[in-house]
């Protein structure tokens, strides 16, 4: 992948739908059974890799919309089998939820055991369509709502941290590991957010939290994740992680810790939940669940990939963030606000752009209602009610016919009315980002506070420093980012 700081001359997004395509019958087959659910596994993990996966069929089908059989499977999934779909005009079928199912499909063609959220389905995994949905996720839009004002203080608090201890790495080591303290100021933030500004620290947690959460999430994820040769022979991967499910009880007490303290500091949101009529333990496990899952594990992903991309832009996109940020600043009087924050268009083109190359959820999966009809560029294509369709966002962000050099990180891709127009193809968060969360959709309930966490980073970032170098690679799910460098501020 190459970078860029140039100007964007993207794709115009005036594209009318498609309309009156041919019928094409989705080309793709998934094998023998087990064997073909054996080989894809192989490909997908061992042989290729998730994007040359995916790319390699796209040329081989001409066709963005294909059958395959998606991991861990075949013992592990209910039925590996799906209908991919990795442009961005078919890709928003996943959104539509007259049309598609979103029971139980967060991780894939599996679902961990609910032993890893106290019993309880958790609201991430309930279809719109439950009546939990509706109140659990409704519950937690009010109490964000309620939060708003405790975002920007807390997390300029949490981040301070961060930029300390980056320049103690950075004087002692020459470098410093950004996602080891990228994740603790997620951590602190959290946990702060959600209990009453308690610092994690002061609490049975110690410095545990974001291990805790780590092991709580691999045990989940593992199924998805691949560790590489140097770690472990393929043959033996296979075998622990992606043909029987890692136990619950491996975790149990860190889980126990993270709920106890939750139950404990959460006391003021967990009173707000049995009074909407949500038994409490329920939703402590979900705000568990909310903190960890979606909250942390989404950060975990989203600031490393920030910076990584950033990082690599180059000093020209690094000096025109840090005039825009030290000016806005200045003329807000020196401190950080939510109108100066809306004055910054490079920096929220930046945040949506580093969004739109490497989405911190890479998947989205759902099962058709009903025979729906999805157009992609080229054609039409039926799918039959039942049928799991999968969508891969990293390609569909990527289409293109909508992004013009769309594997090239451009700052200011969003910048100006033809940029604006851009950004409904934005899909980071289980939706479109001109959408916005409710209690009859799936989309990320936090979704406007994760761009507003991403821009705050870069200002806070640019107003202590004017450059940085970096060195990135890709570990399980995610990005691995060191510091090479930094220049503070002149």
């Amino acid at each position: 992948m190459s970078s860029s700081s140039s100007s964007s001359t993207s794709y115009s997004n005036d594209l009318p739908l498609p309309t009156n395509l041919p019928l094409r019958e989705i080309p793709g087959d998934y094998g023998l059974p087990l064997f073909g659910v054996l080989r894809d596994r192989r490909d997908y993990y061992y042989k290729q890799g998730p994007d040359e996966f995916f790319k390699s069929r796209v040329d081989k089908y001409n066709s963005t919309v294909f059958r395959c059989n998606m991991p861990p499977g075949p013992f592990m999934a209910k039925d590996p089998k799906v209908v991919t779909v990795l442009d961005a005009i078919s890709f928003p079928i996943l959104f539509d939820n007259s049309k598609v199912e979103k029971k139980n499909v967060l991780d894939g063609t599996y679902m961990p055991s609910t032993a890893f959220t106290g019993g309880y389905r958790a609201c991430a995994f309930l279809d719109p369509s439950e009546a939990s949905h509706a109140e659990i996720k409704g519950f937690f839009l009010s109490q964000l709502a309620k939060l708003h004002n405790k975002f920007i203080p807390i997390f300029r608090s949490s981040v301070s941290d961060l930029f300390t201890n980056l320049d103690d790495e950075m004087a002692k080591e020459g470098k410093a590991n950004f996602n080891n303290l990228s994740d603790q100021t997620s951590f602190d933030f959290v946990f702060r957010l959600f209990c009453e500004n308690k610092i994690p620290s002061e609490t049975n947690l110690g410095s545990t939290g974001p291990t805790s959460f780590d092991k709580w999430l691999f045990l989940q994820l593992a199924p998805l994740i691949s560790l590489g040769k140097k770690f472990i022979p393929h043959f033996l991967e296979d075998l622990l992680l992606h043909t029987f499910e890692l136990p619950f009880f491996l975790v149990k007490s860190d889980y126990n810790k993270l709920y106890d303290a939750f139950y404990k500091y959460g006391g003021n949101i967990l009173d707000e939940a049995e009074k909407n009529g949500i038994k409490r333990d329920e939703a402590c496990h979900n705000l568990v669940f909310l903190a960890g899952f979606n909250a942390y594990g989404g950060m975990k992903i989203l600031f490393p990939a920030l910076i990584k991309w950033v990082g690599a832009a180059g000093e020209d996109l690094h000096r025109r963030l840090a005039d825009e940020i030290r000016t806005v600043v200045k003329e807000e009087g020196g401190v950080i606000t939510l109108s100066g924050l809306n004055k910054m268009s490079l920096t929220k083109s930046v945040v949506y752009e580093a969004l739109r190359i490497e989405p911190p959820v890479p998947f989205q999966y759902g099962h058709a209602k009903e025979d729906i009809l999805v157009n992609n560029h080229d054609s039409s294509f039926l799918i039959k009610k039942g049928e799991m369709i999968f969508g891969y966002q990293p390609f569909a962000t990527k289409d293109p016919k909508i992004f013009e050099n769309a594997d090239q990180f451009i700052g200011d891709r969003f910048l100006g009315e033809k940029g604006e127009k851009l950004i409904k193809y934005i899909y980071w968060s289980n939706g479109r980002e001109i959408d916005n969360p409710s209690v009859d959709n799936k989309q990320c309930p936090a979704k406007d506070l994760v761009v507003l966490l991403s821009r705050i980073m870069l200002v806070e970032f640019f107003l202590k420093y004017d450059t940085f170098t970096v060195d990135a690679a890709t570990v399980m799910l995610g990005p691995l980012v060191t510091i090479k460098s930094l220049t503070k501020a002149t």
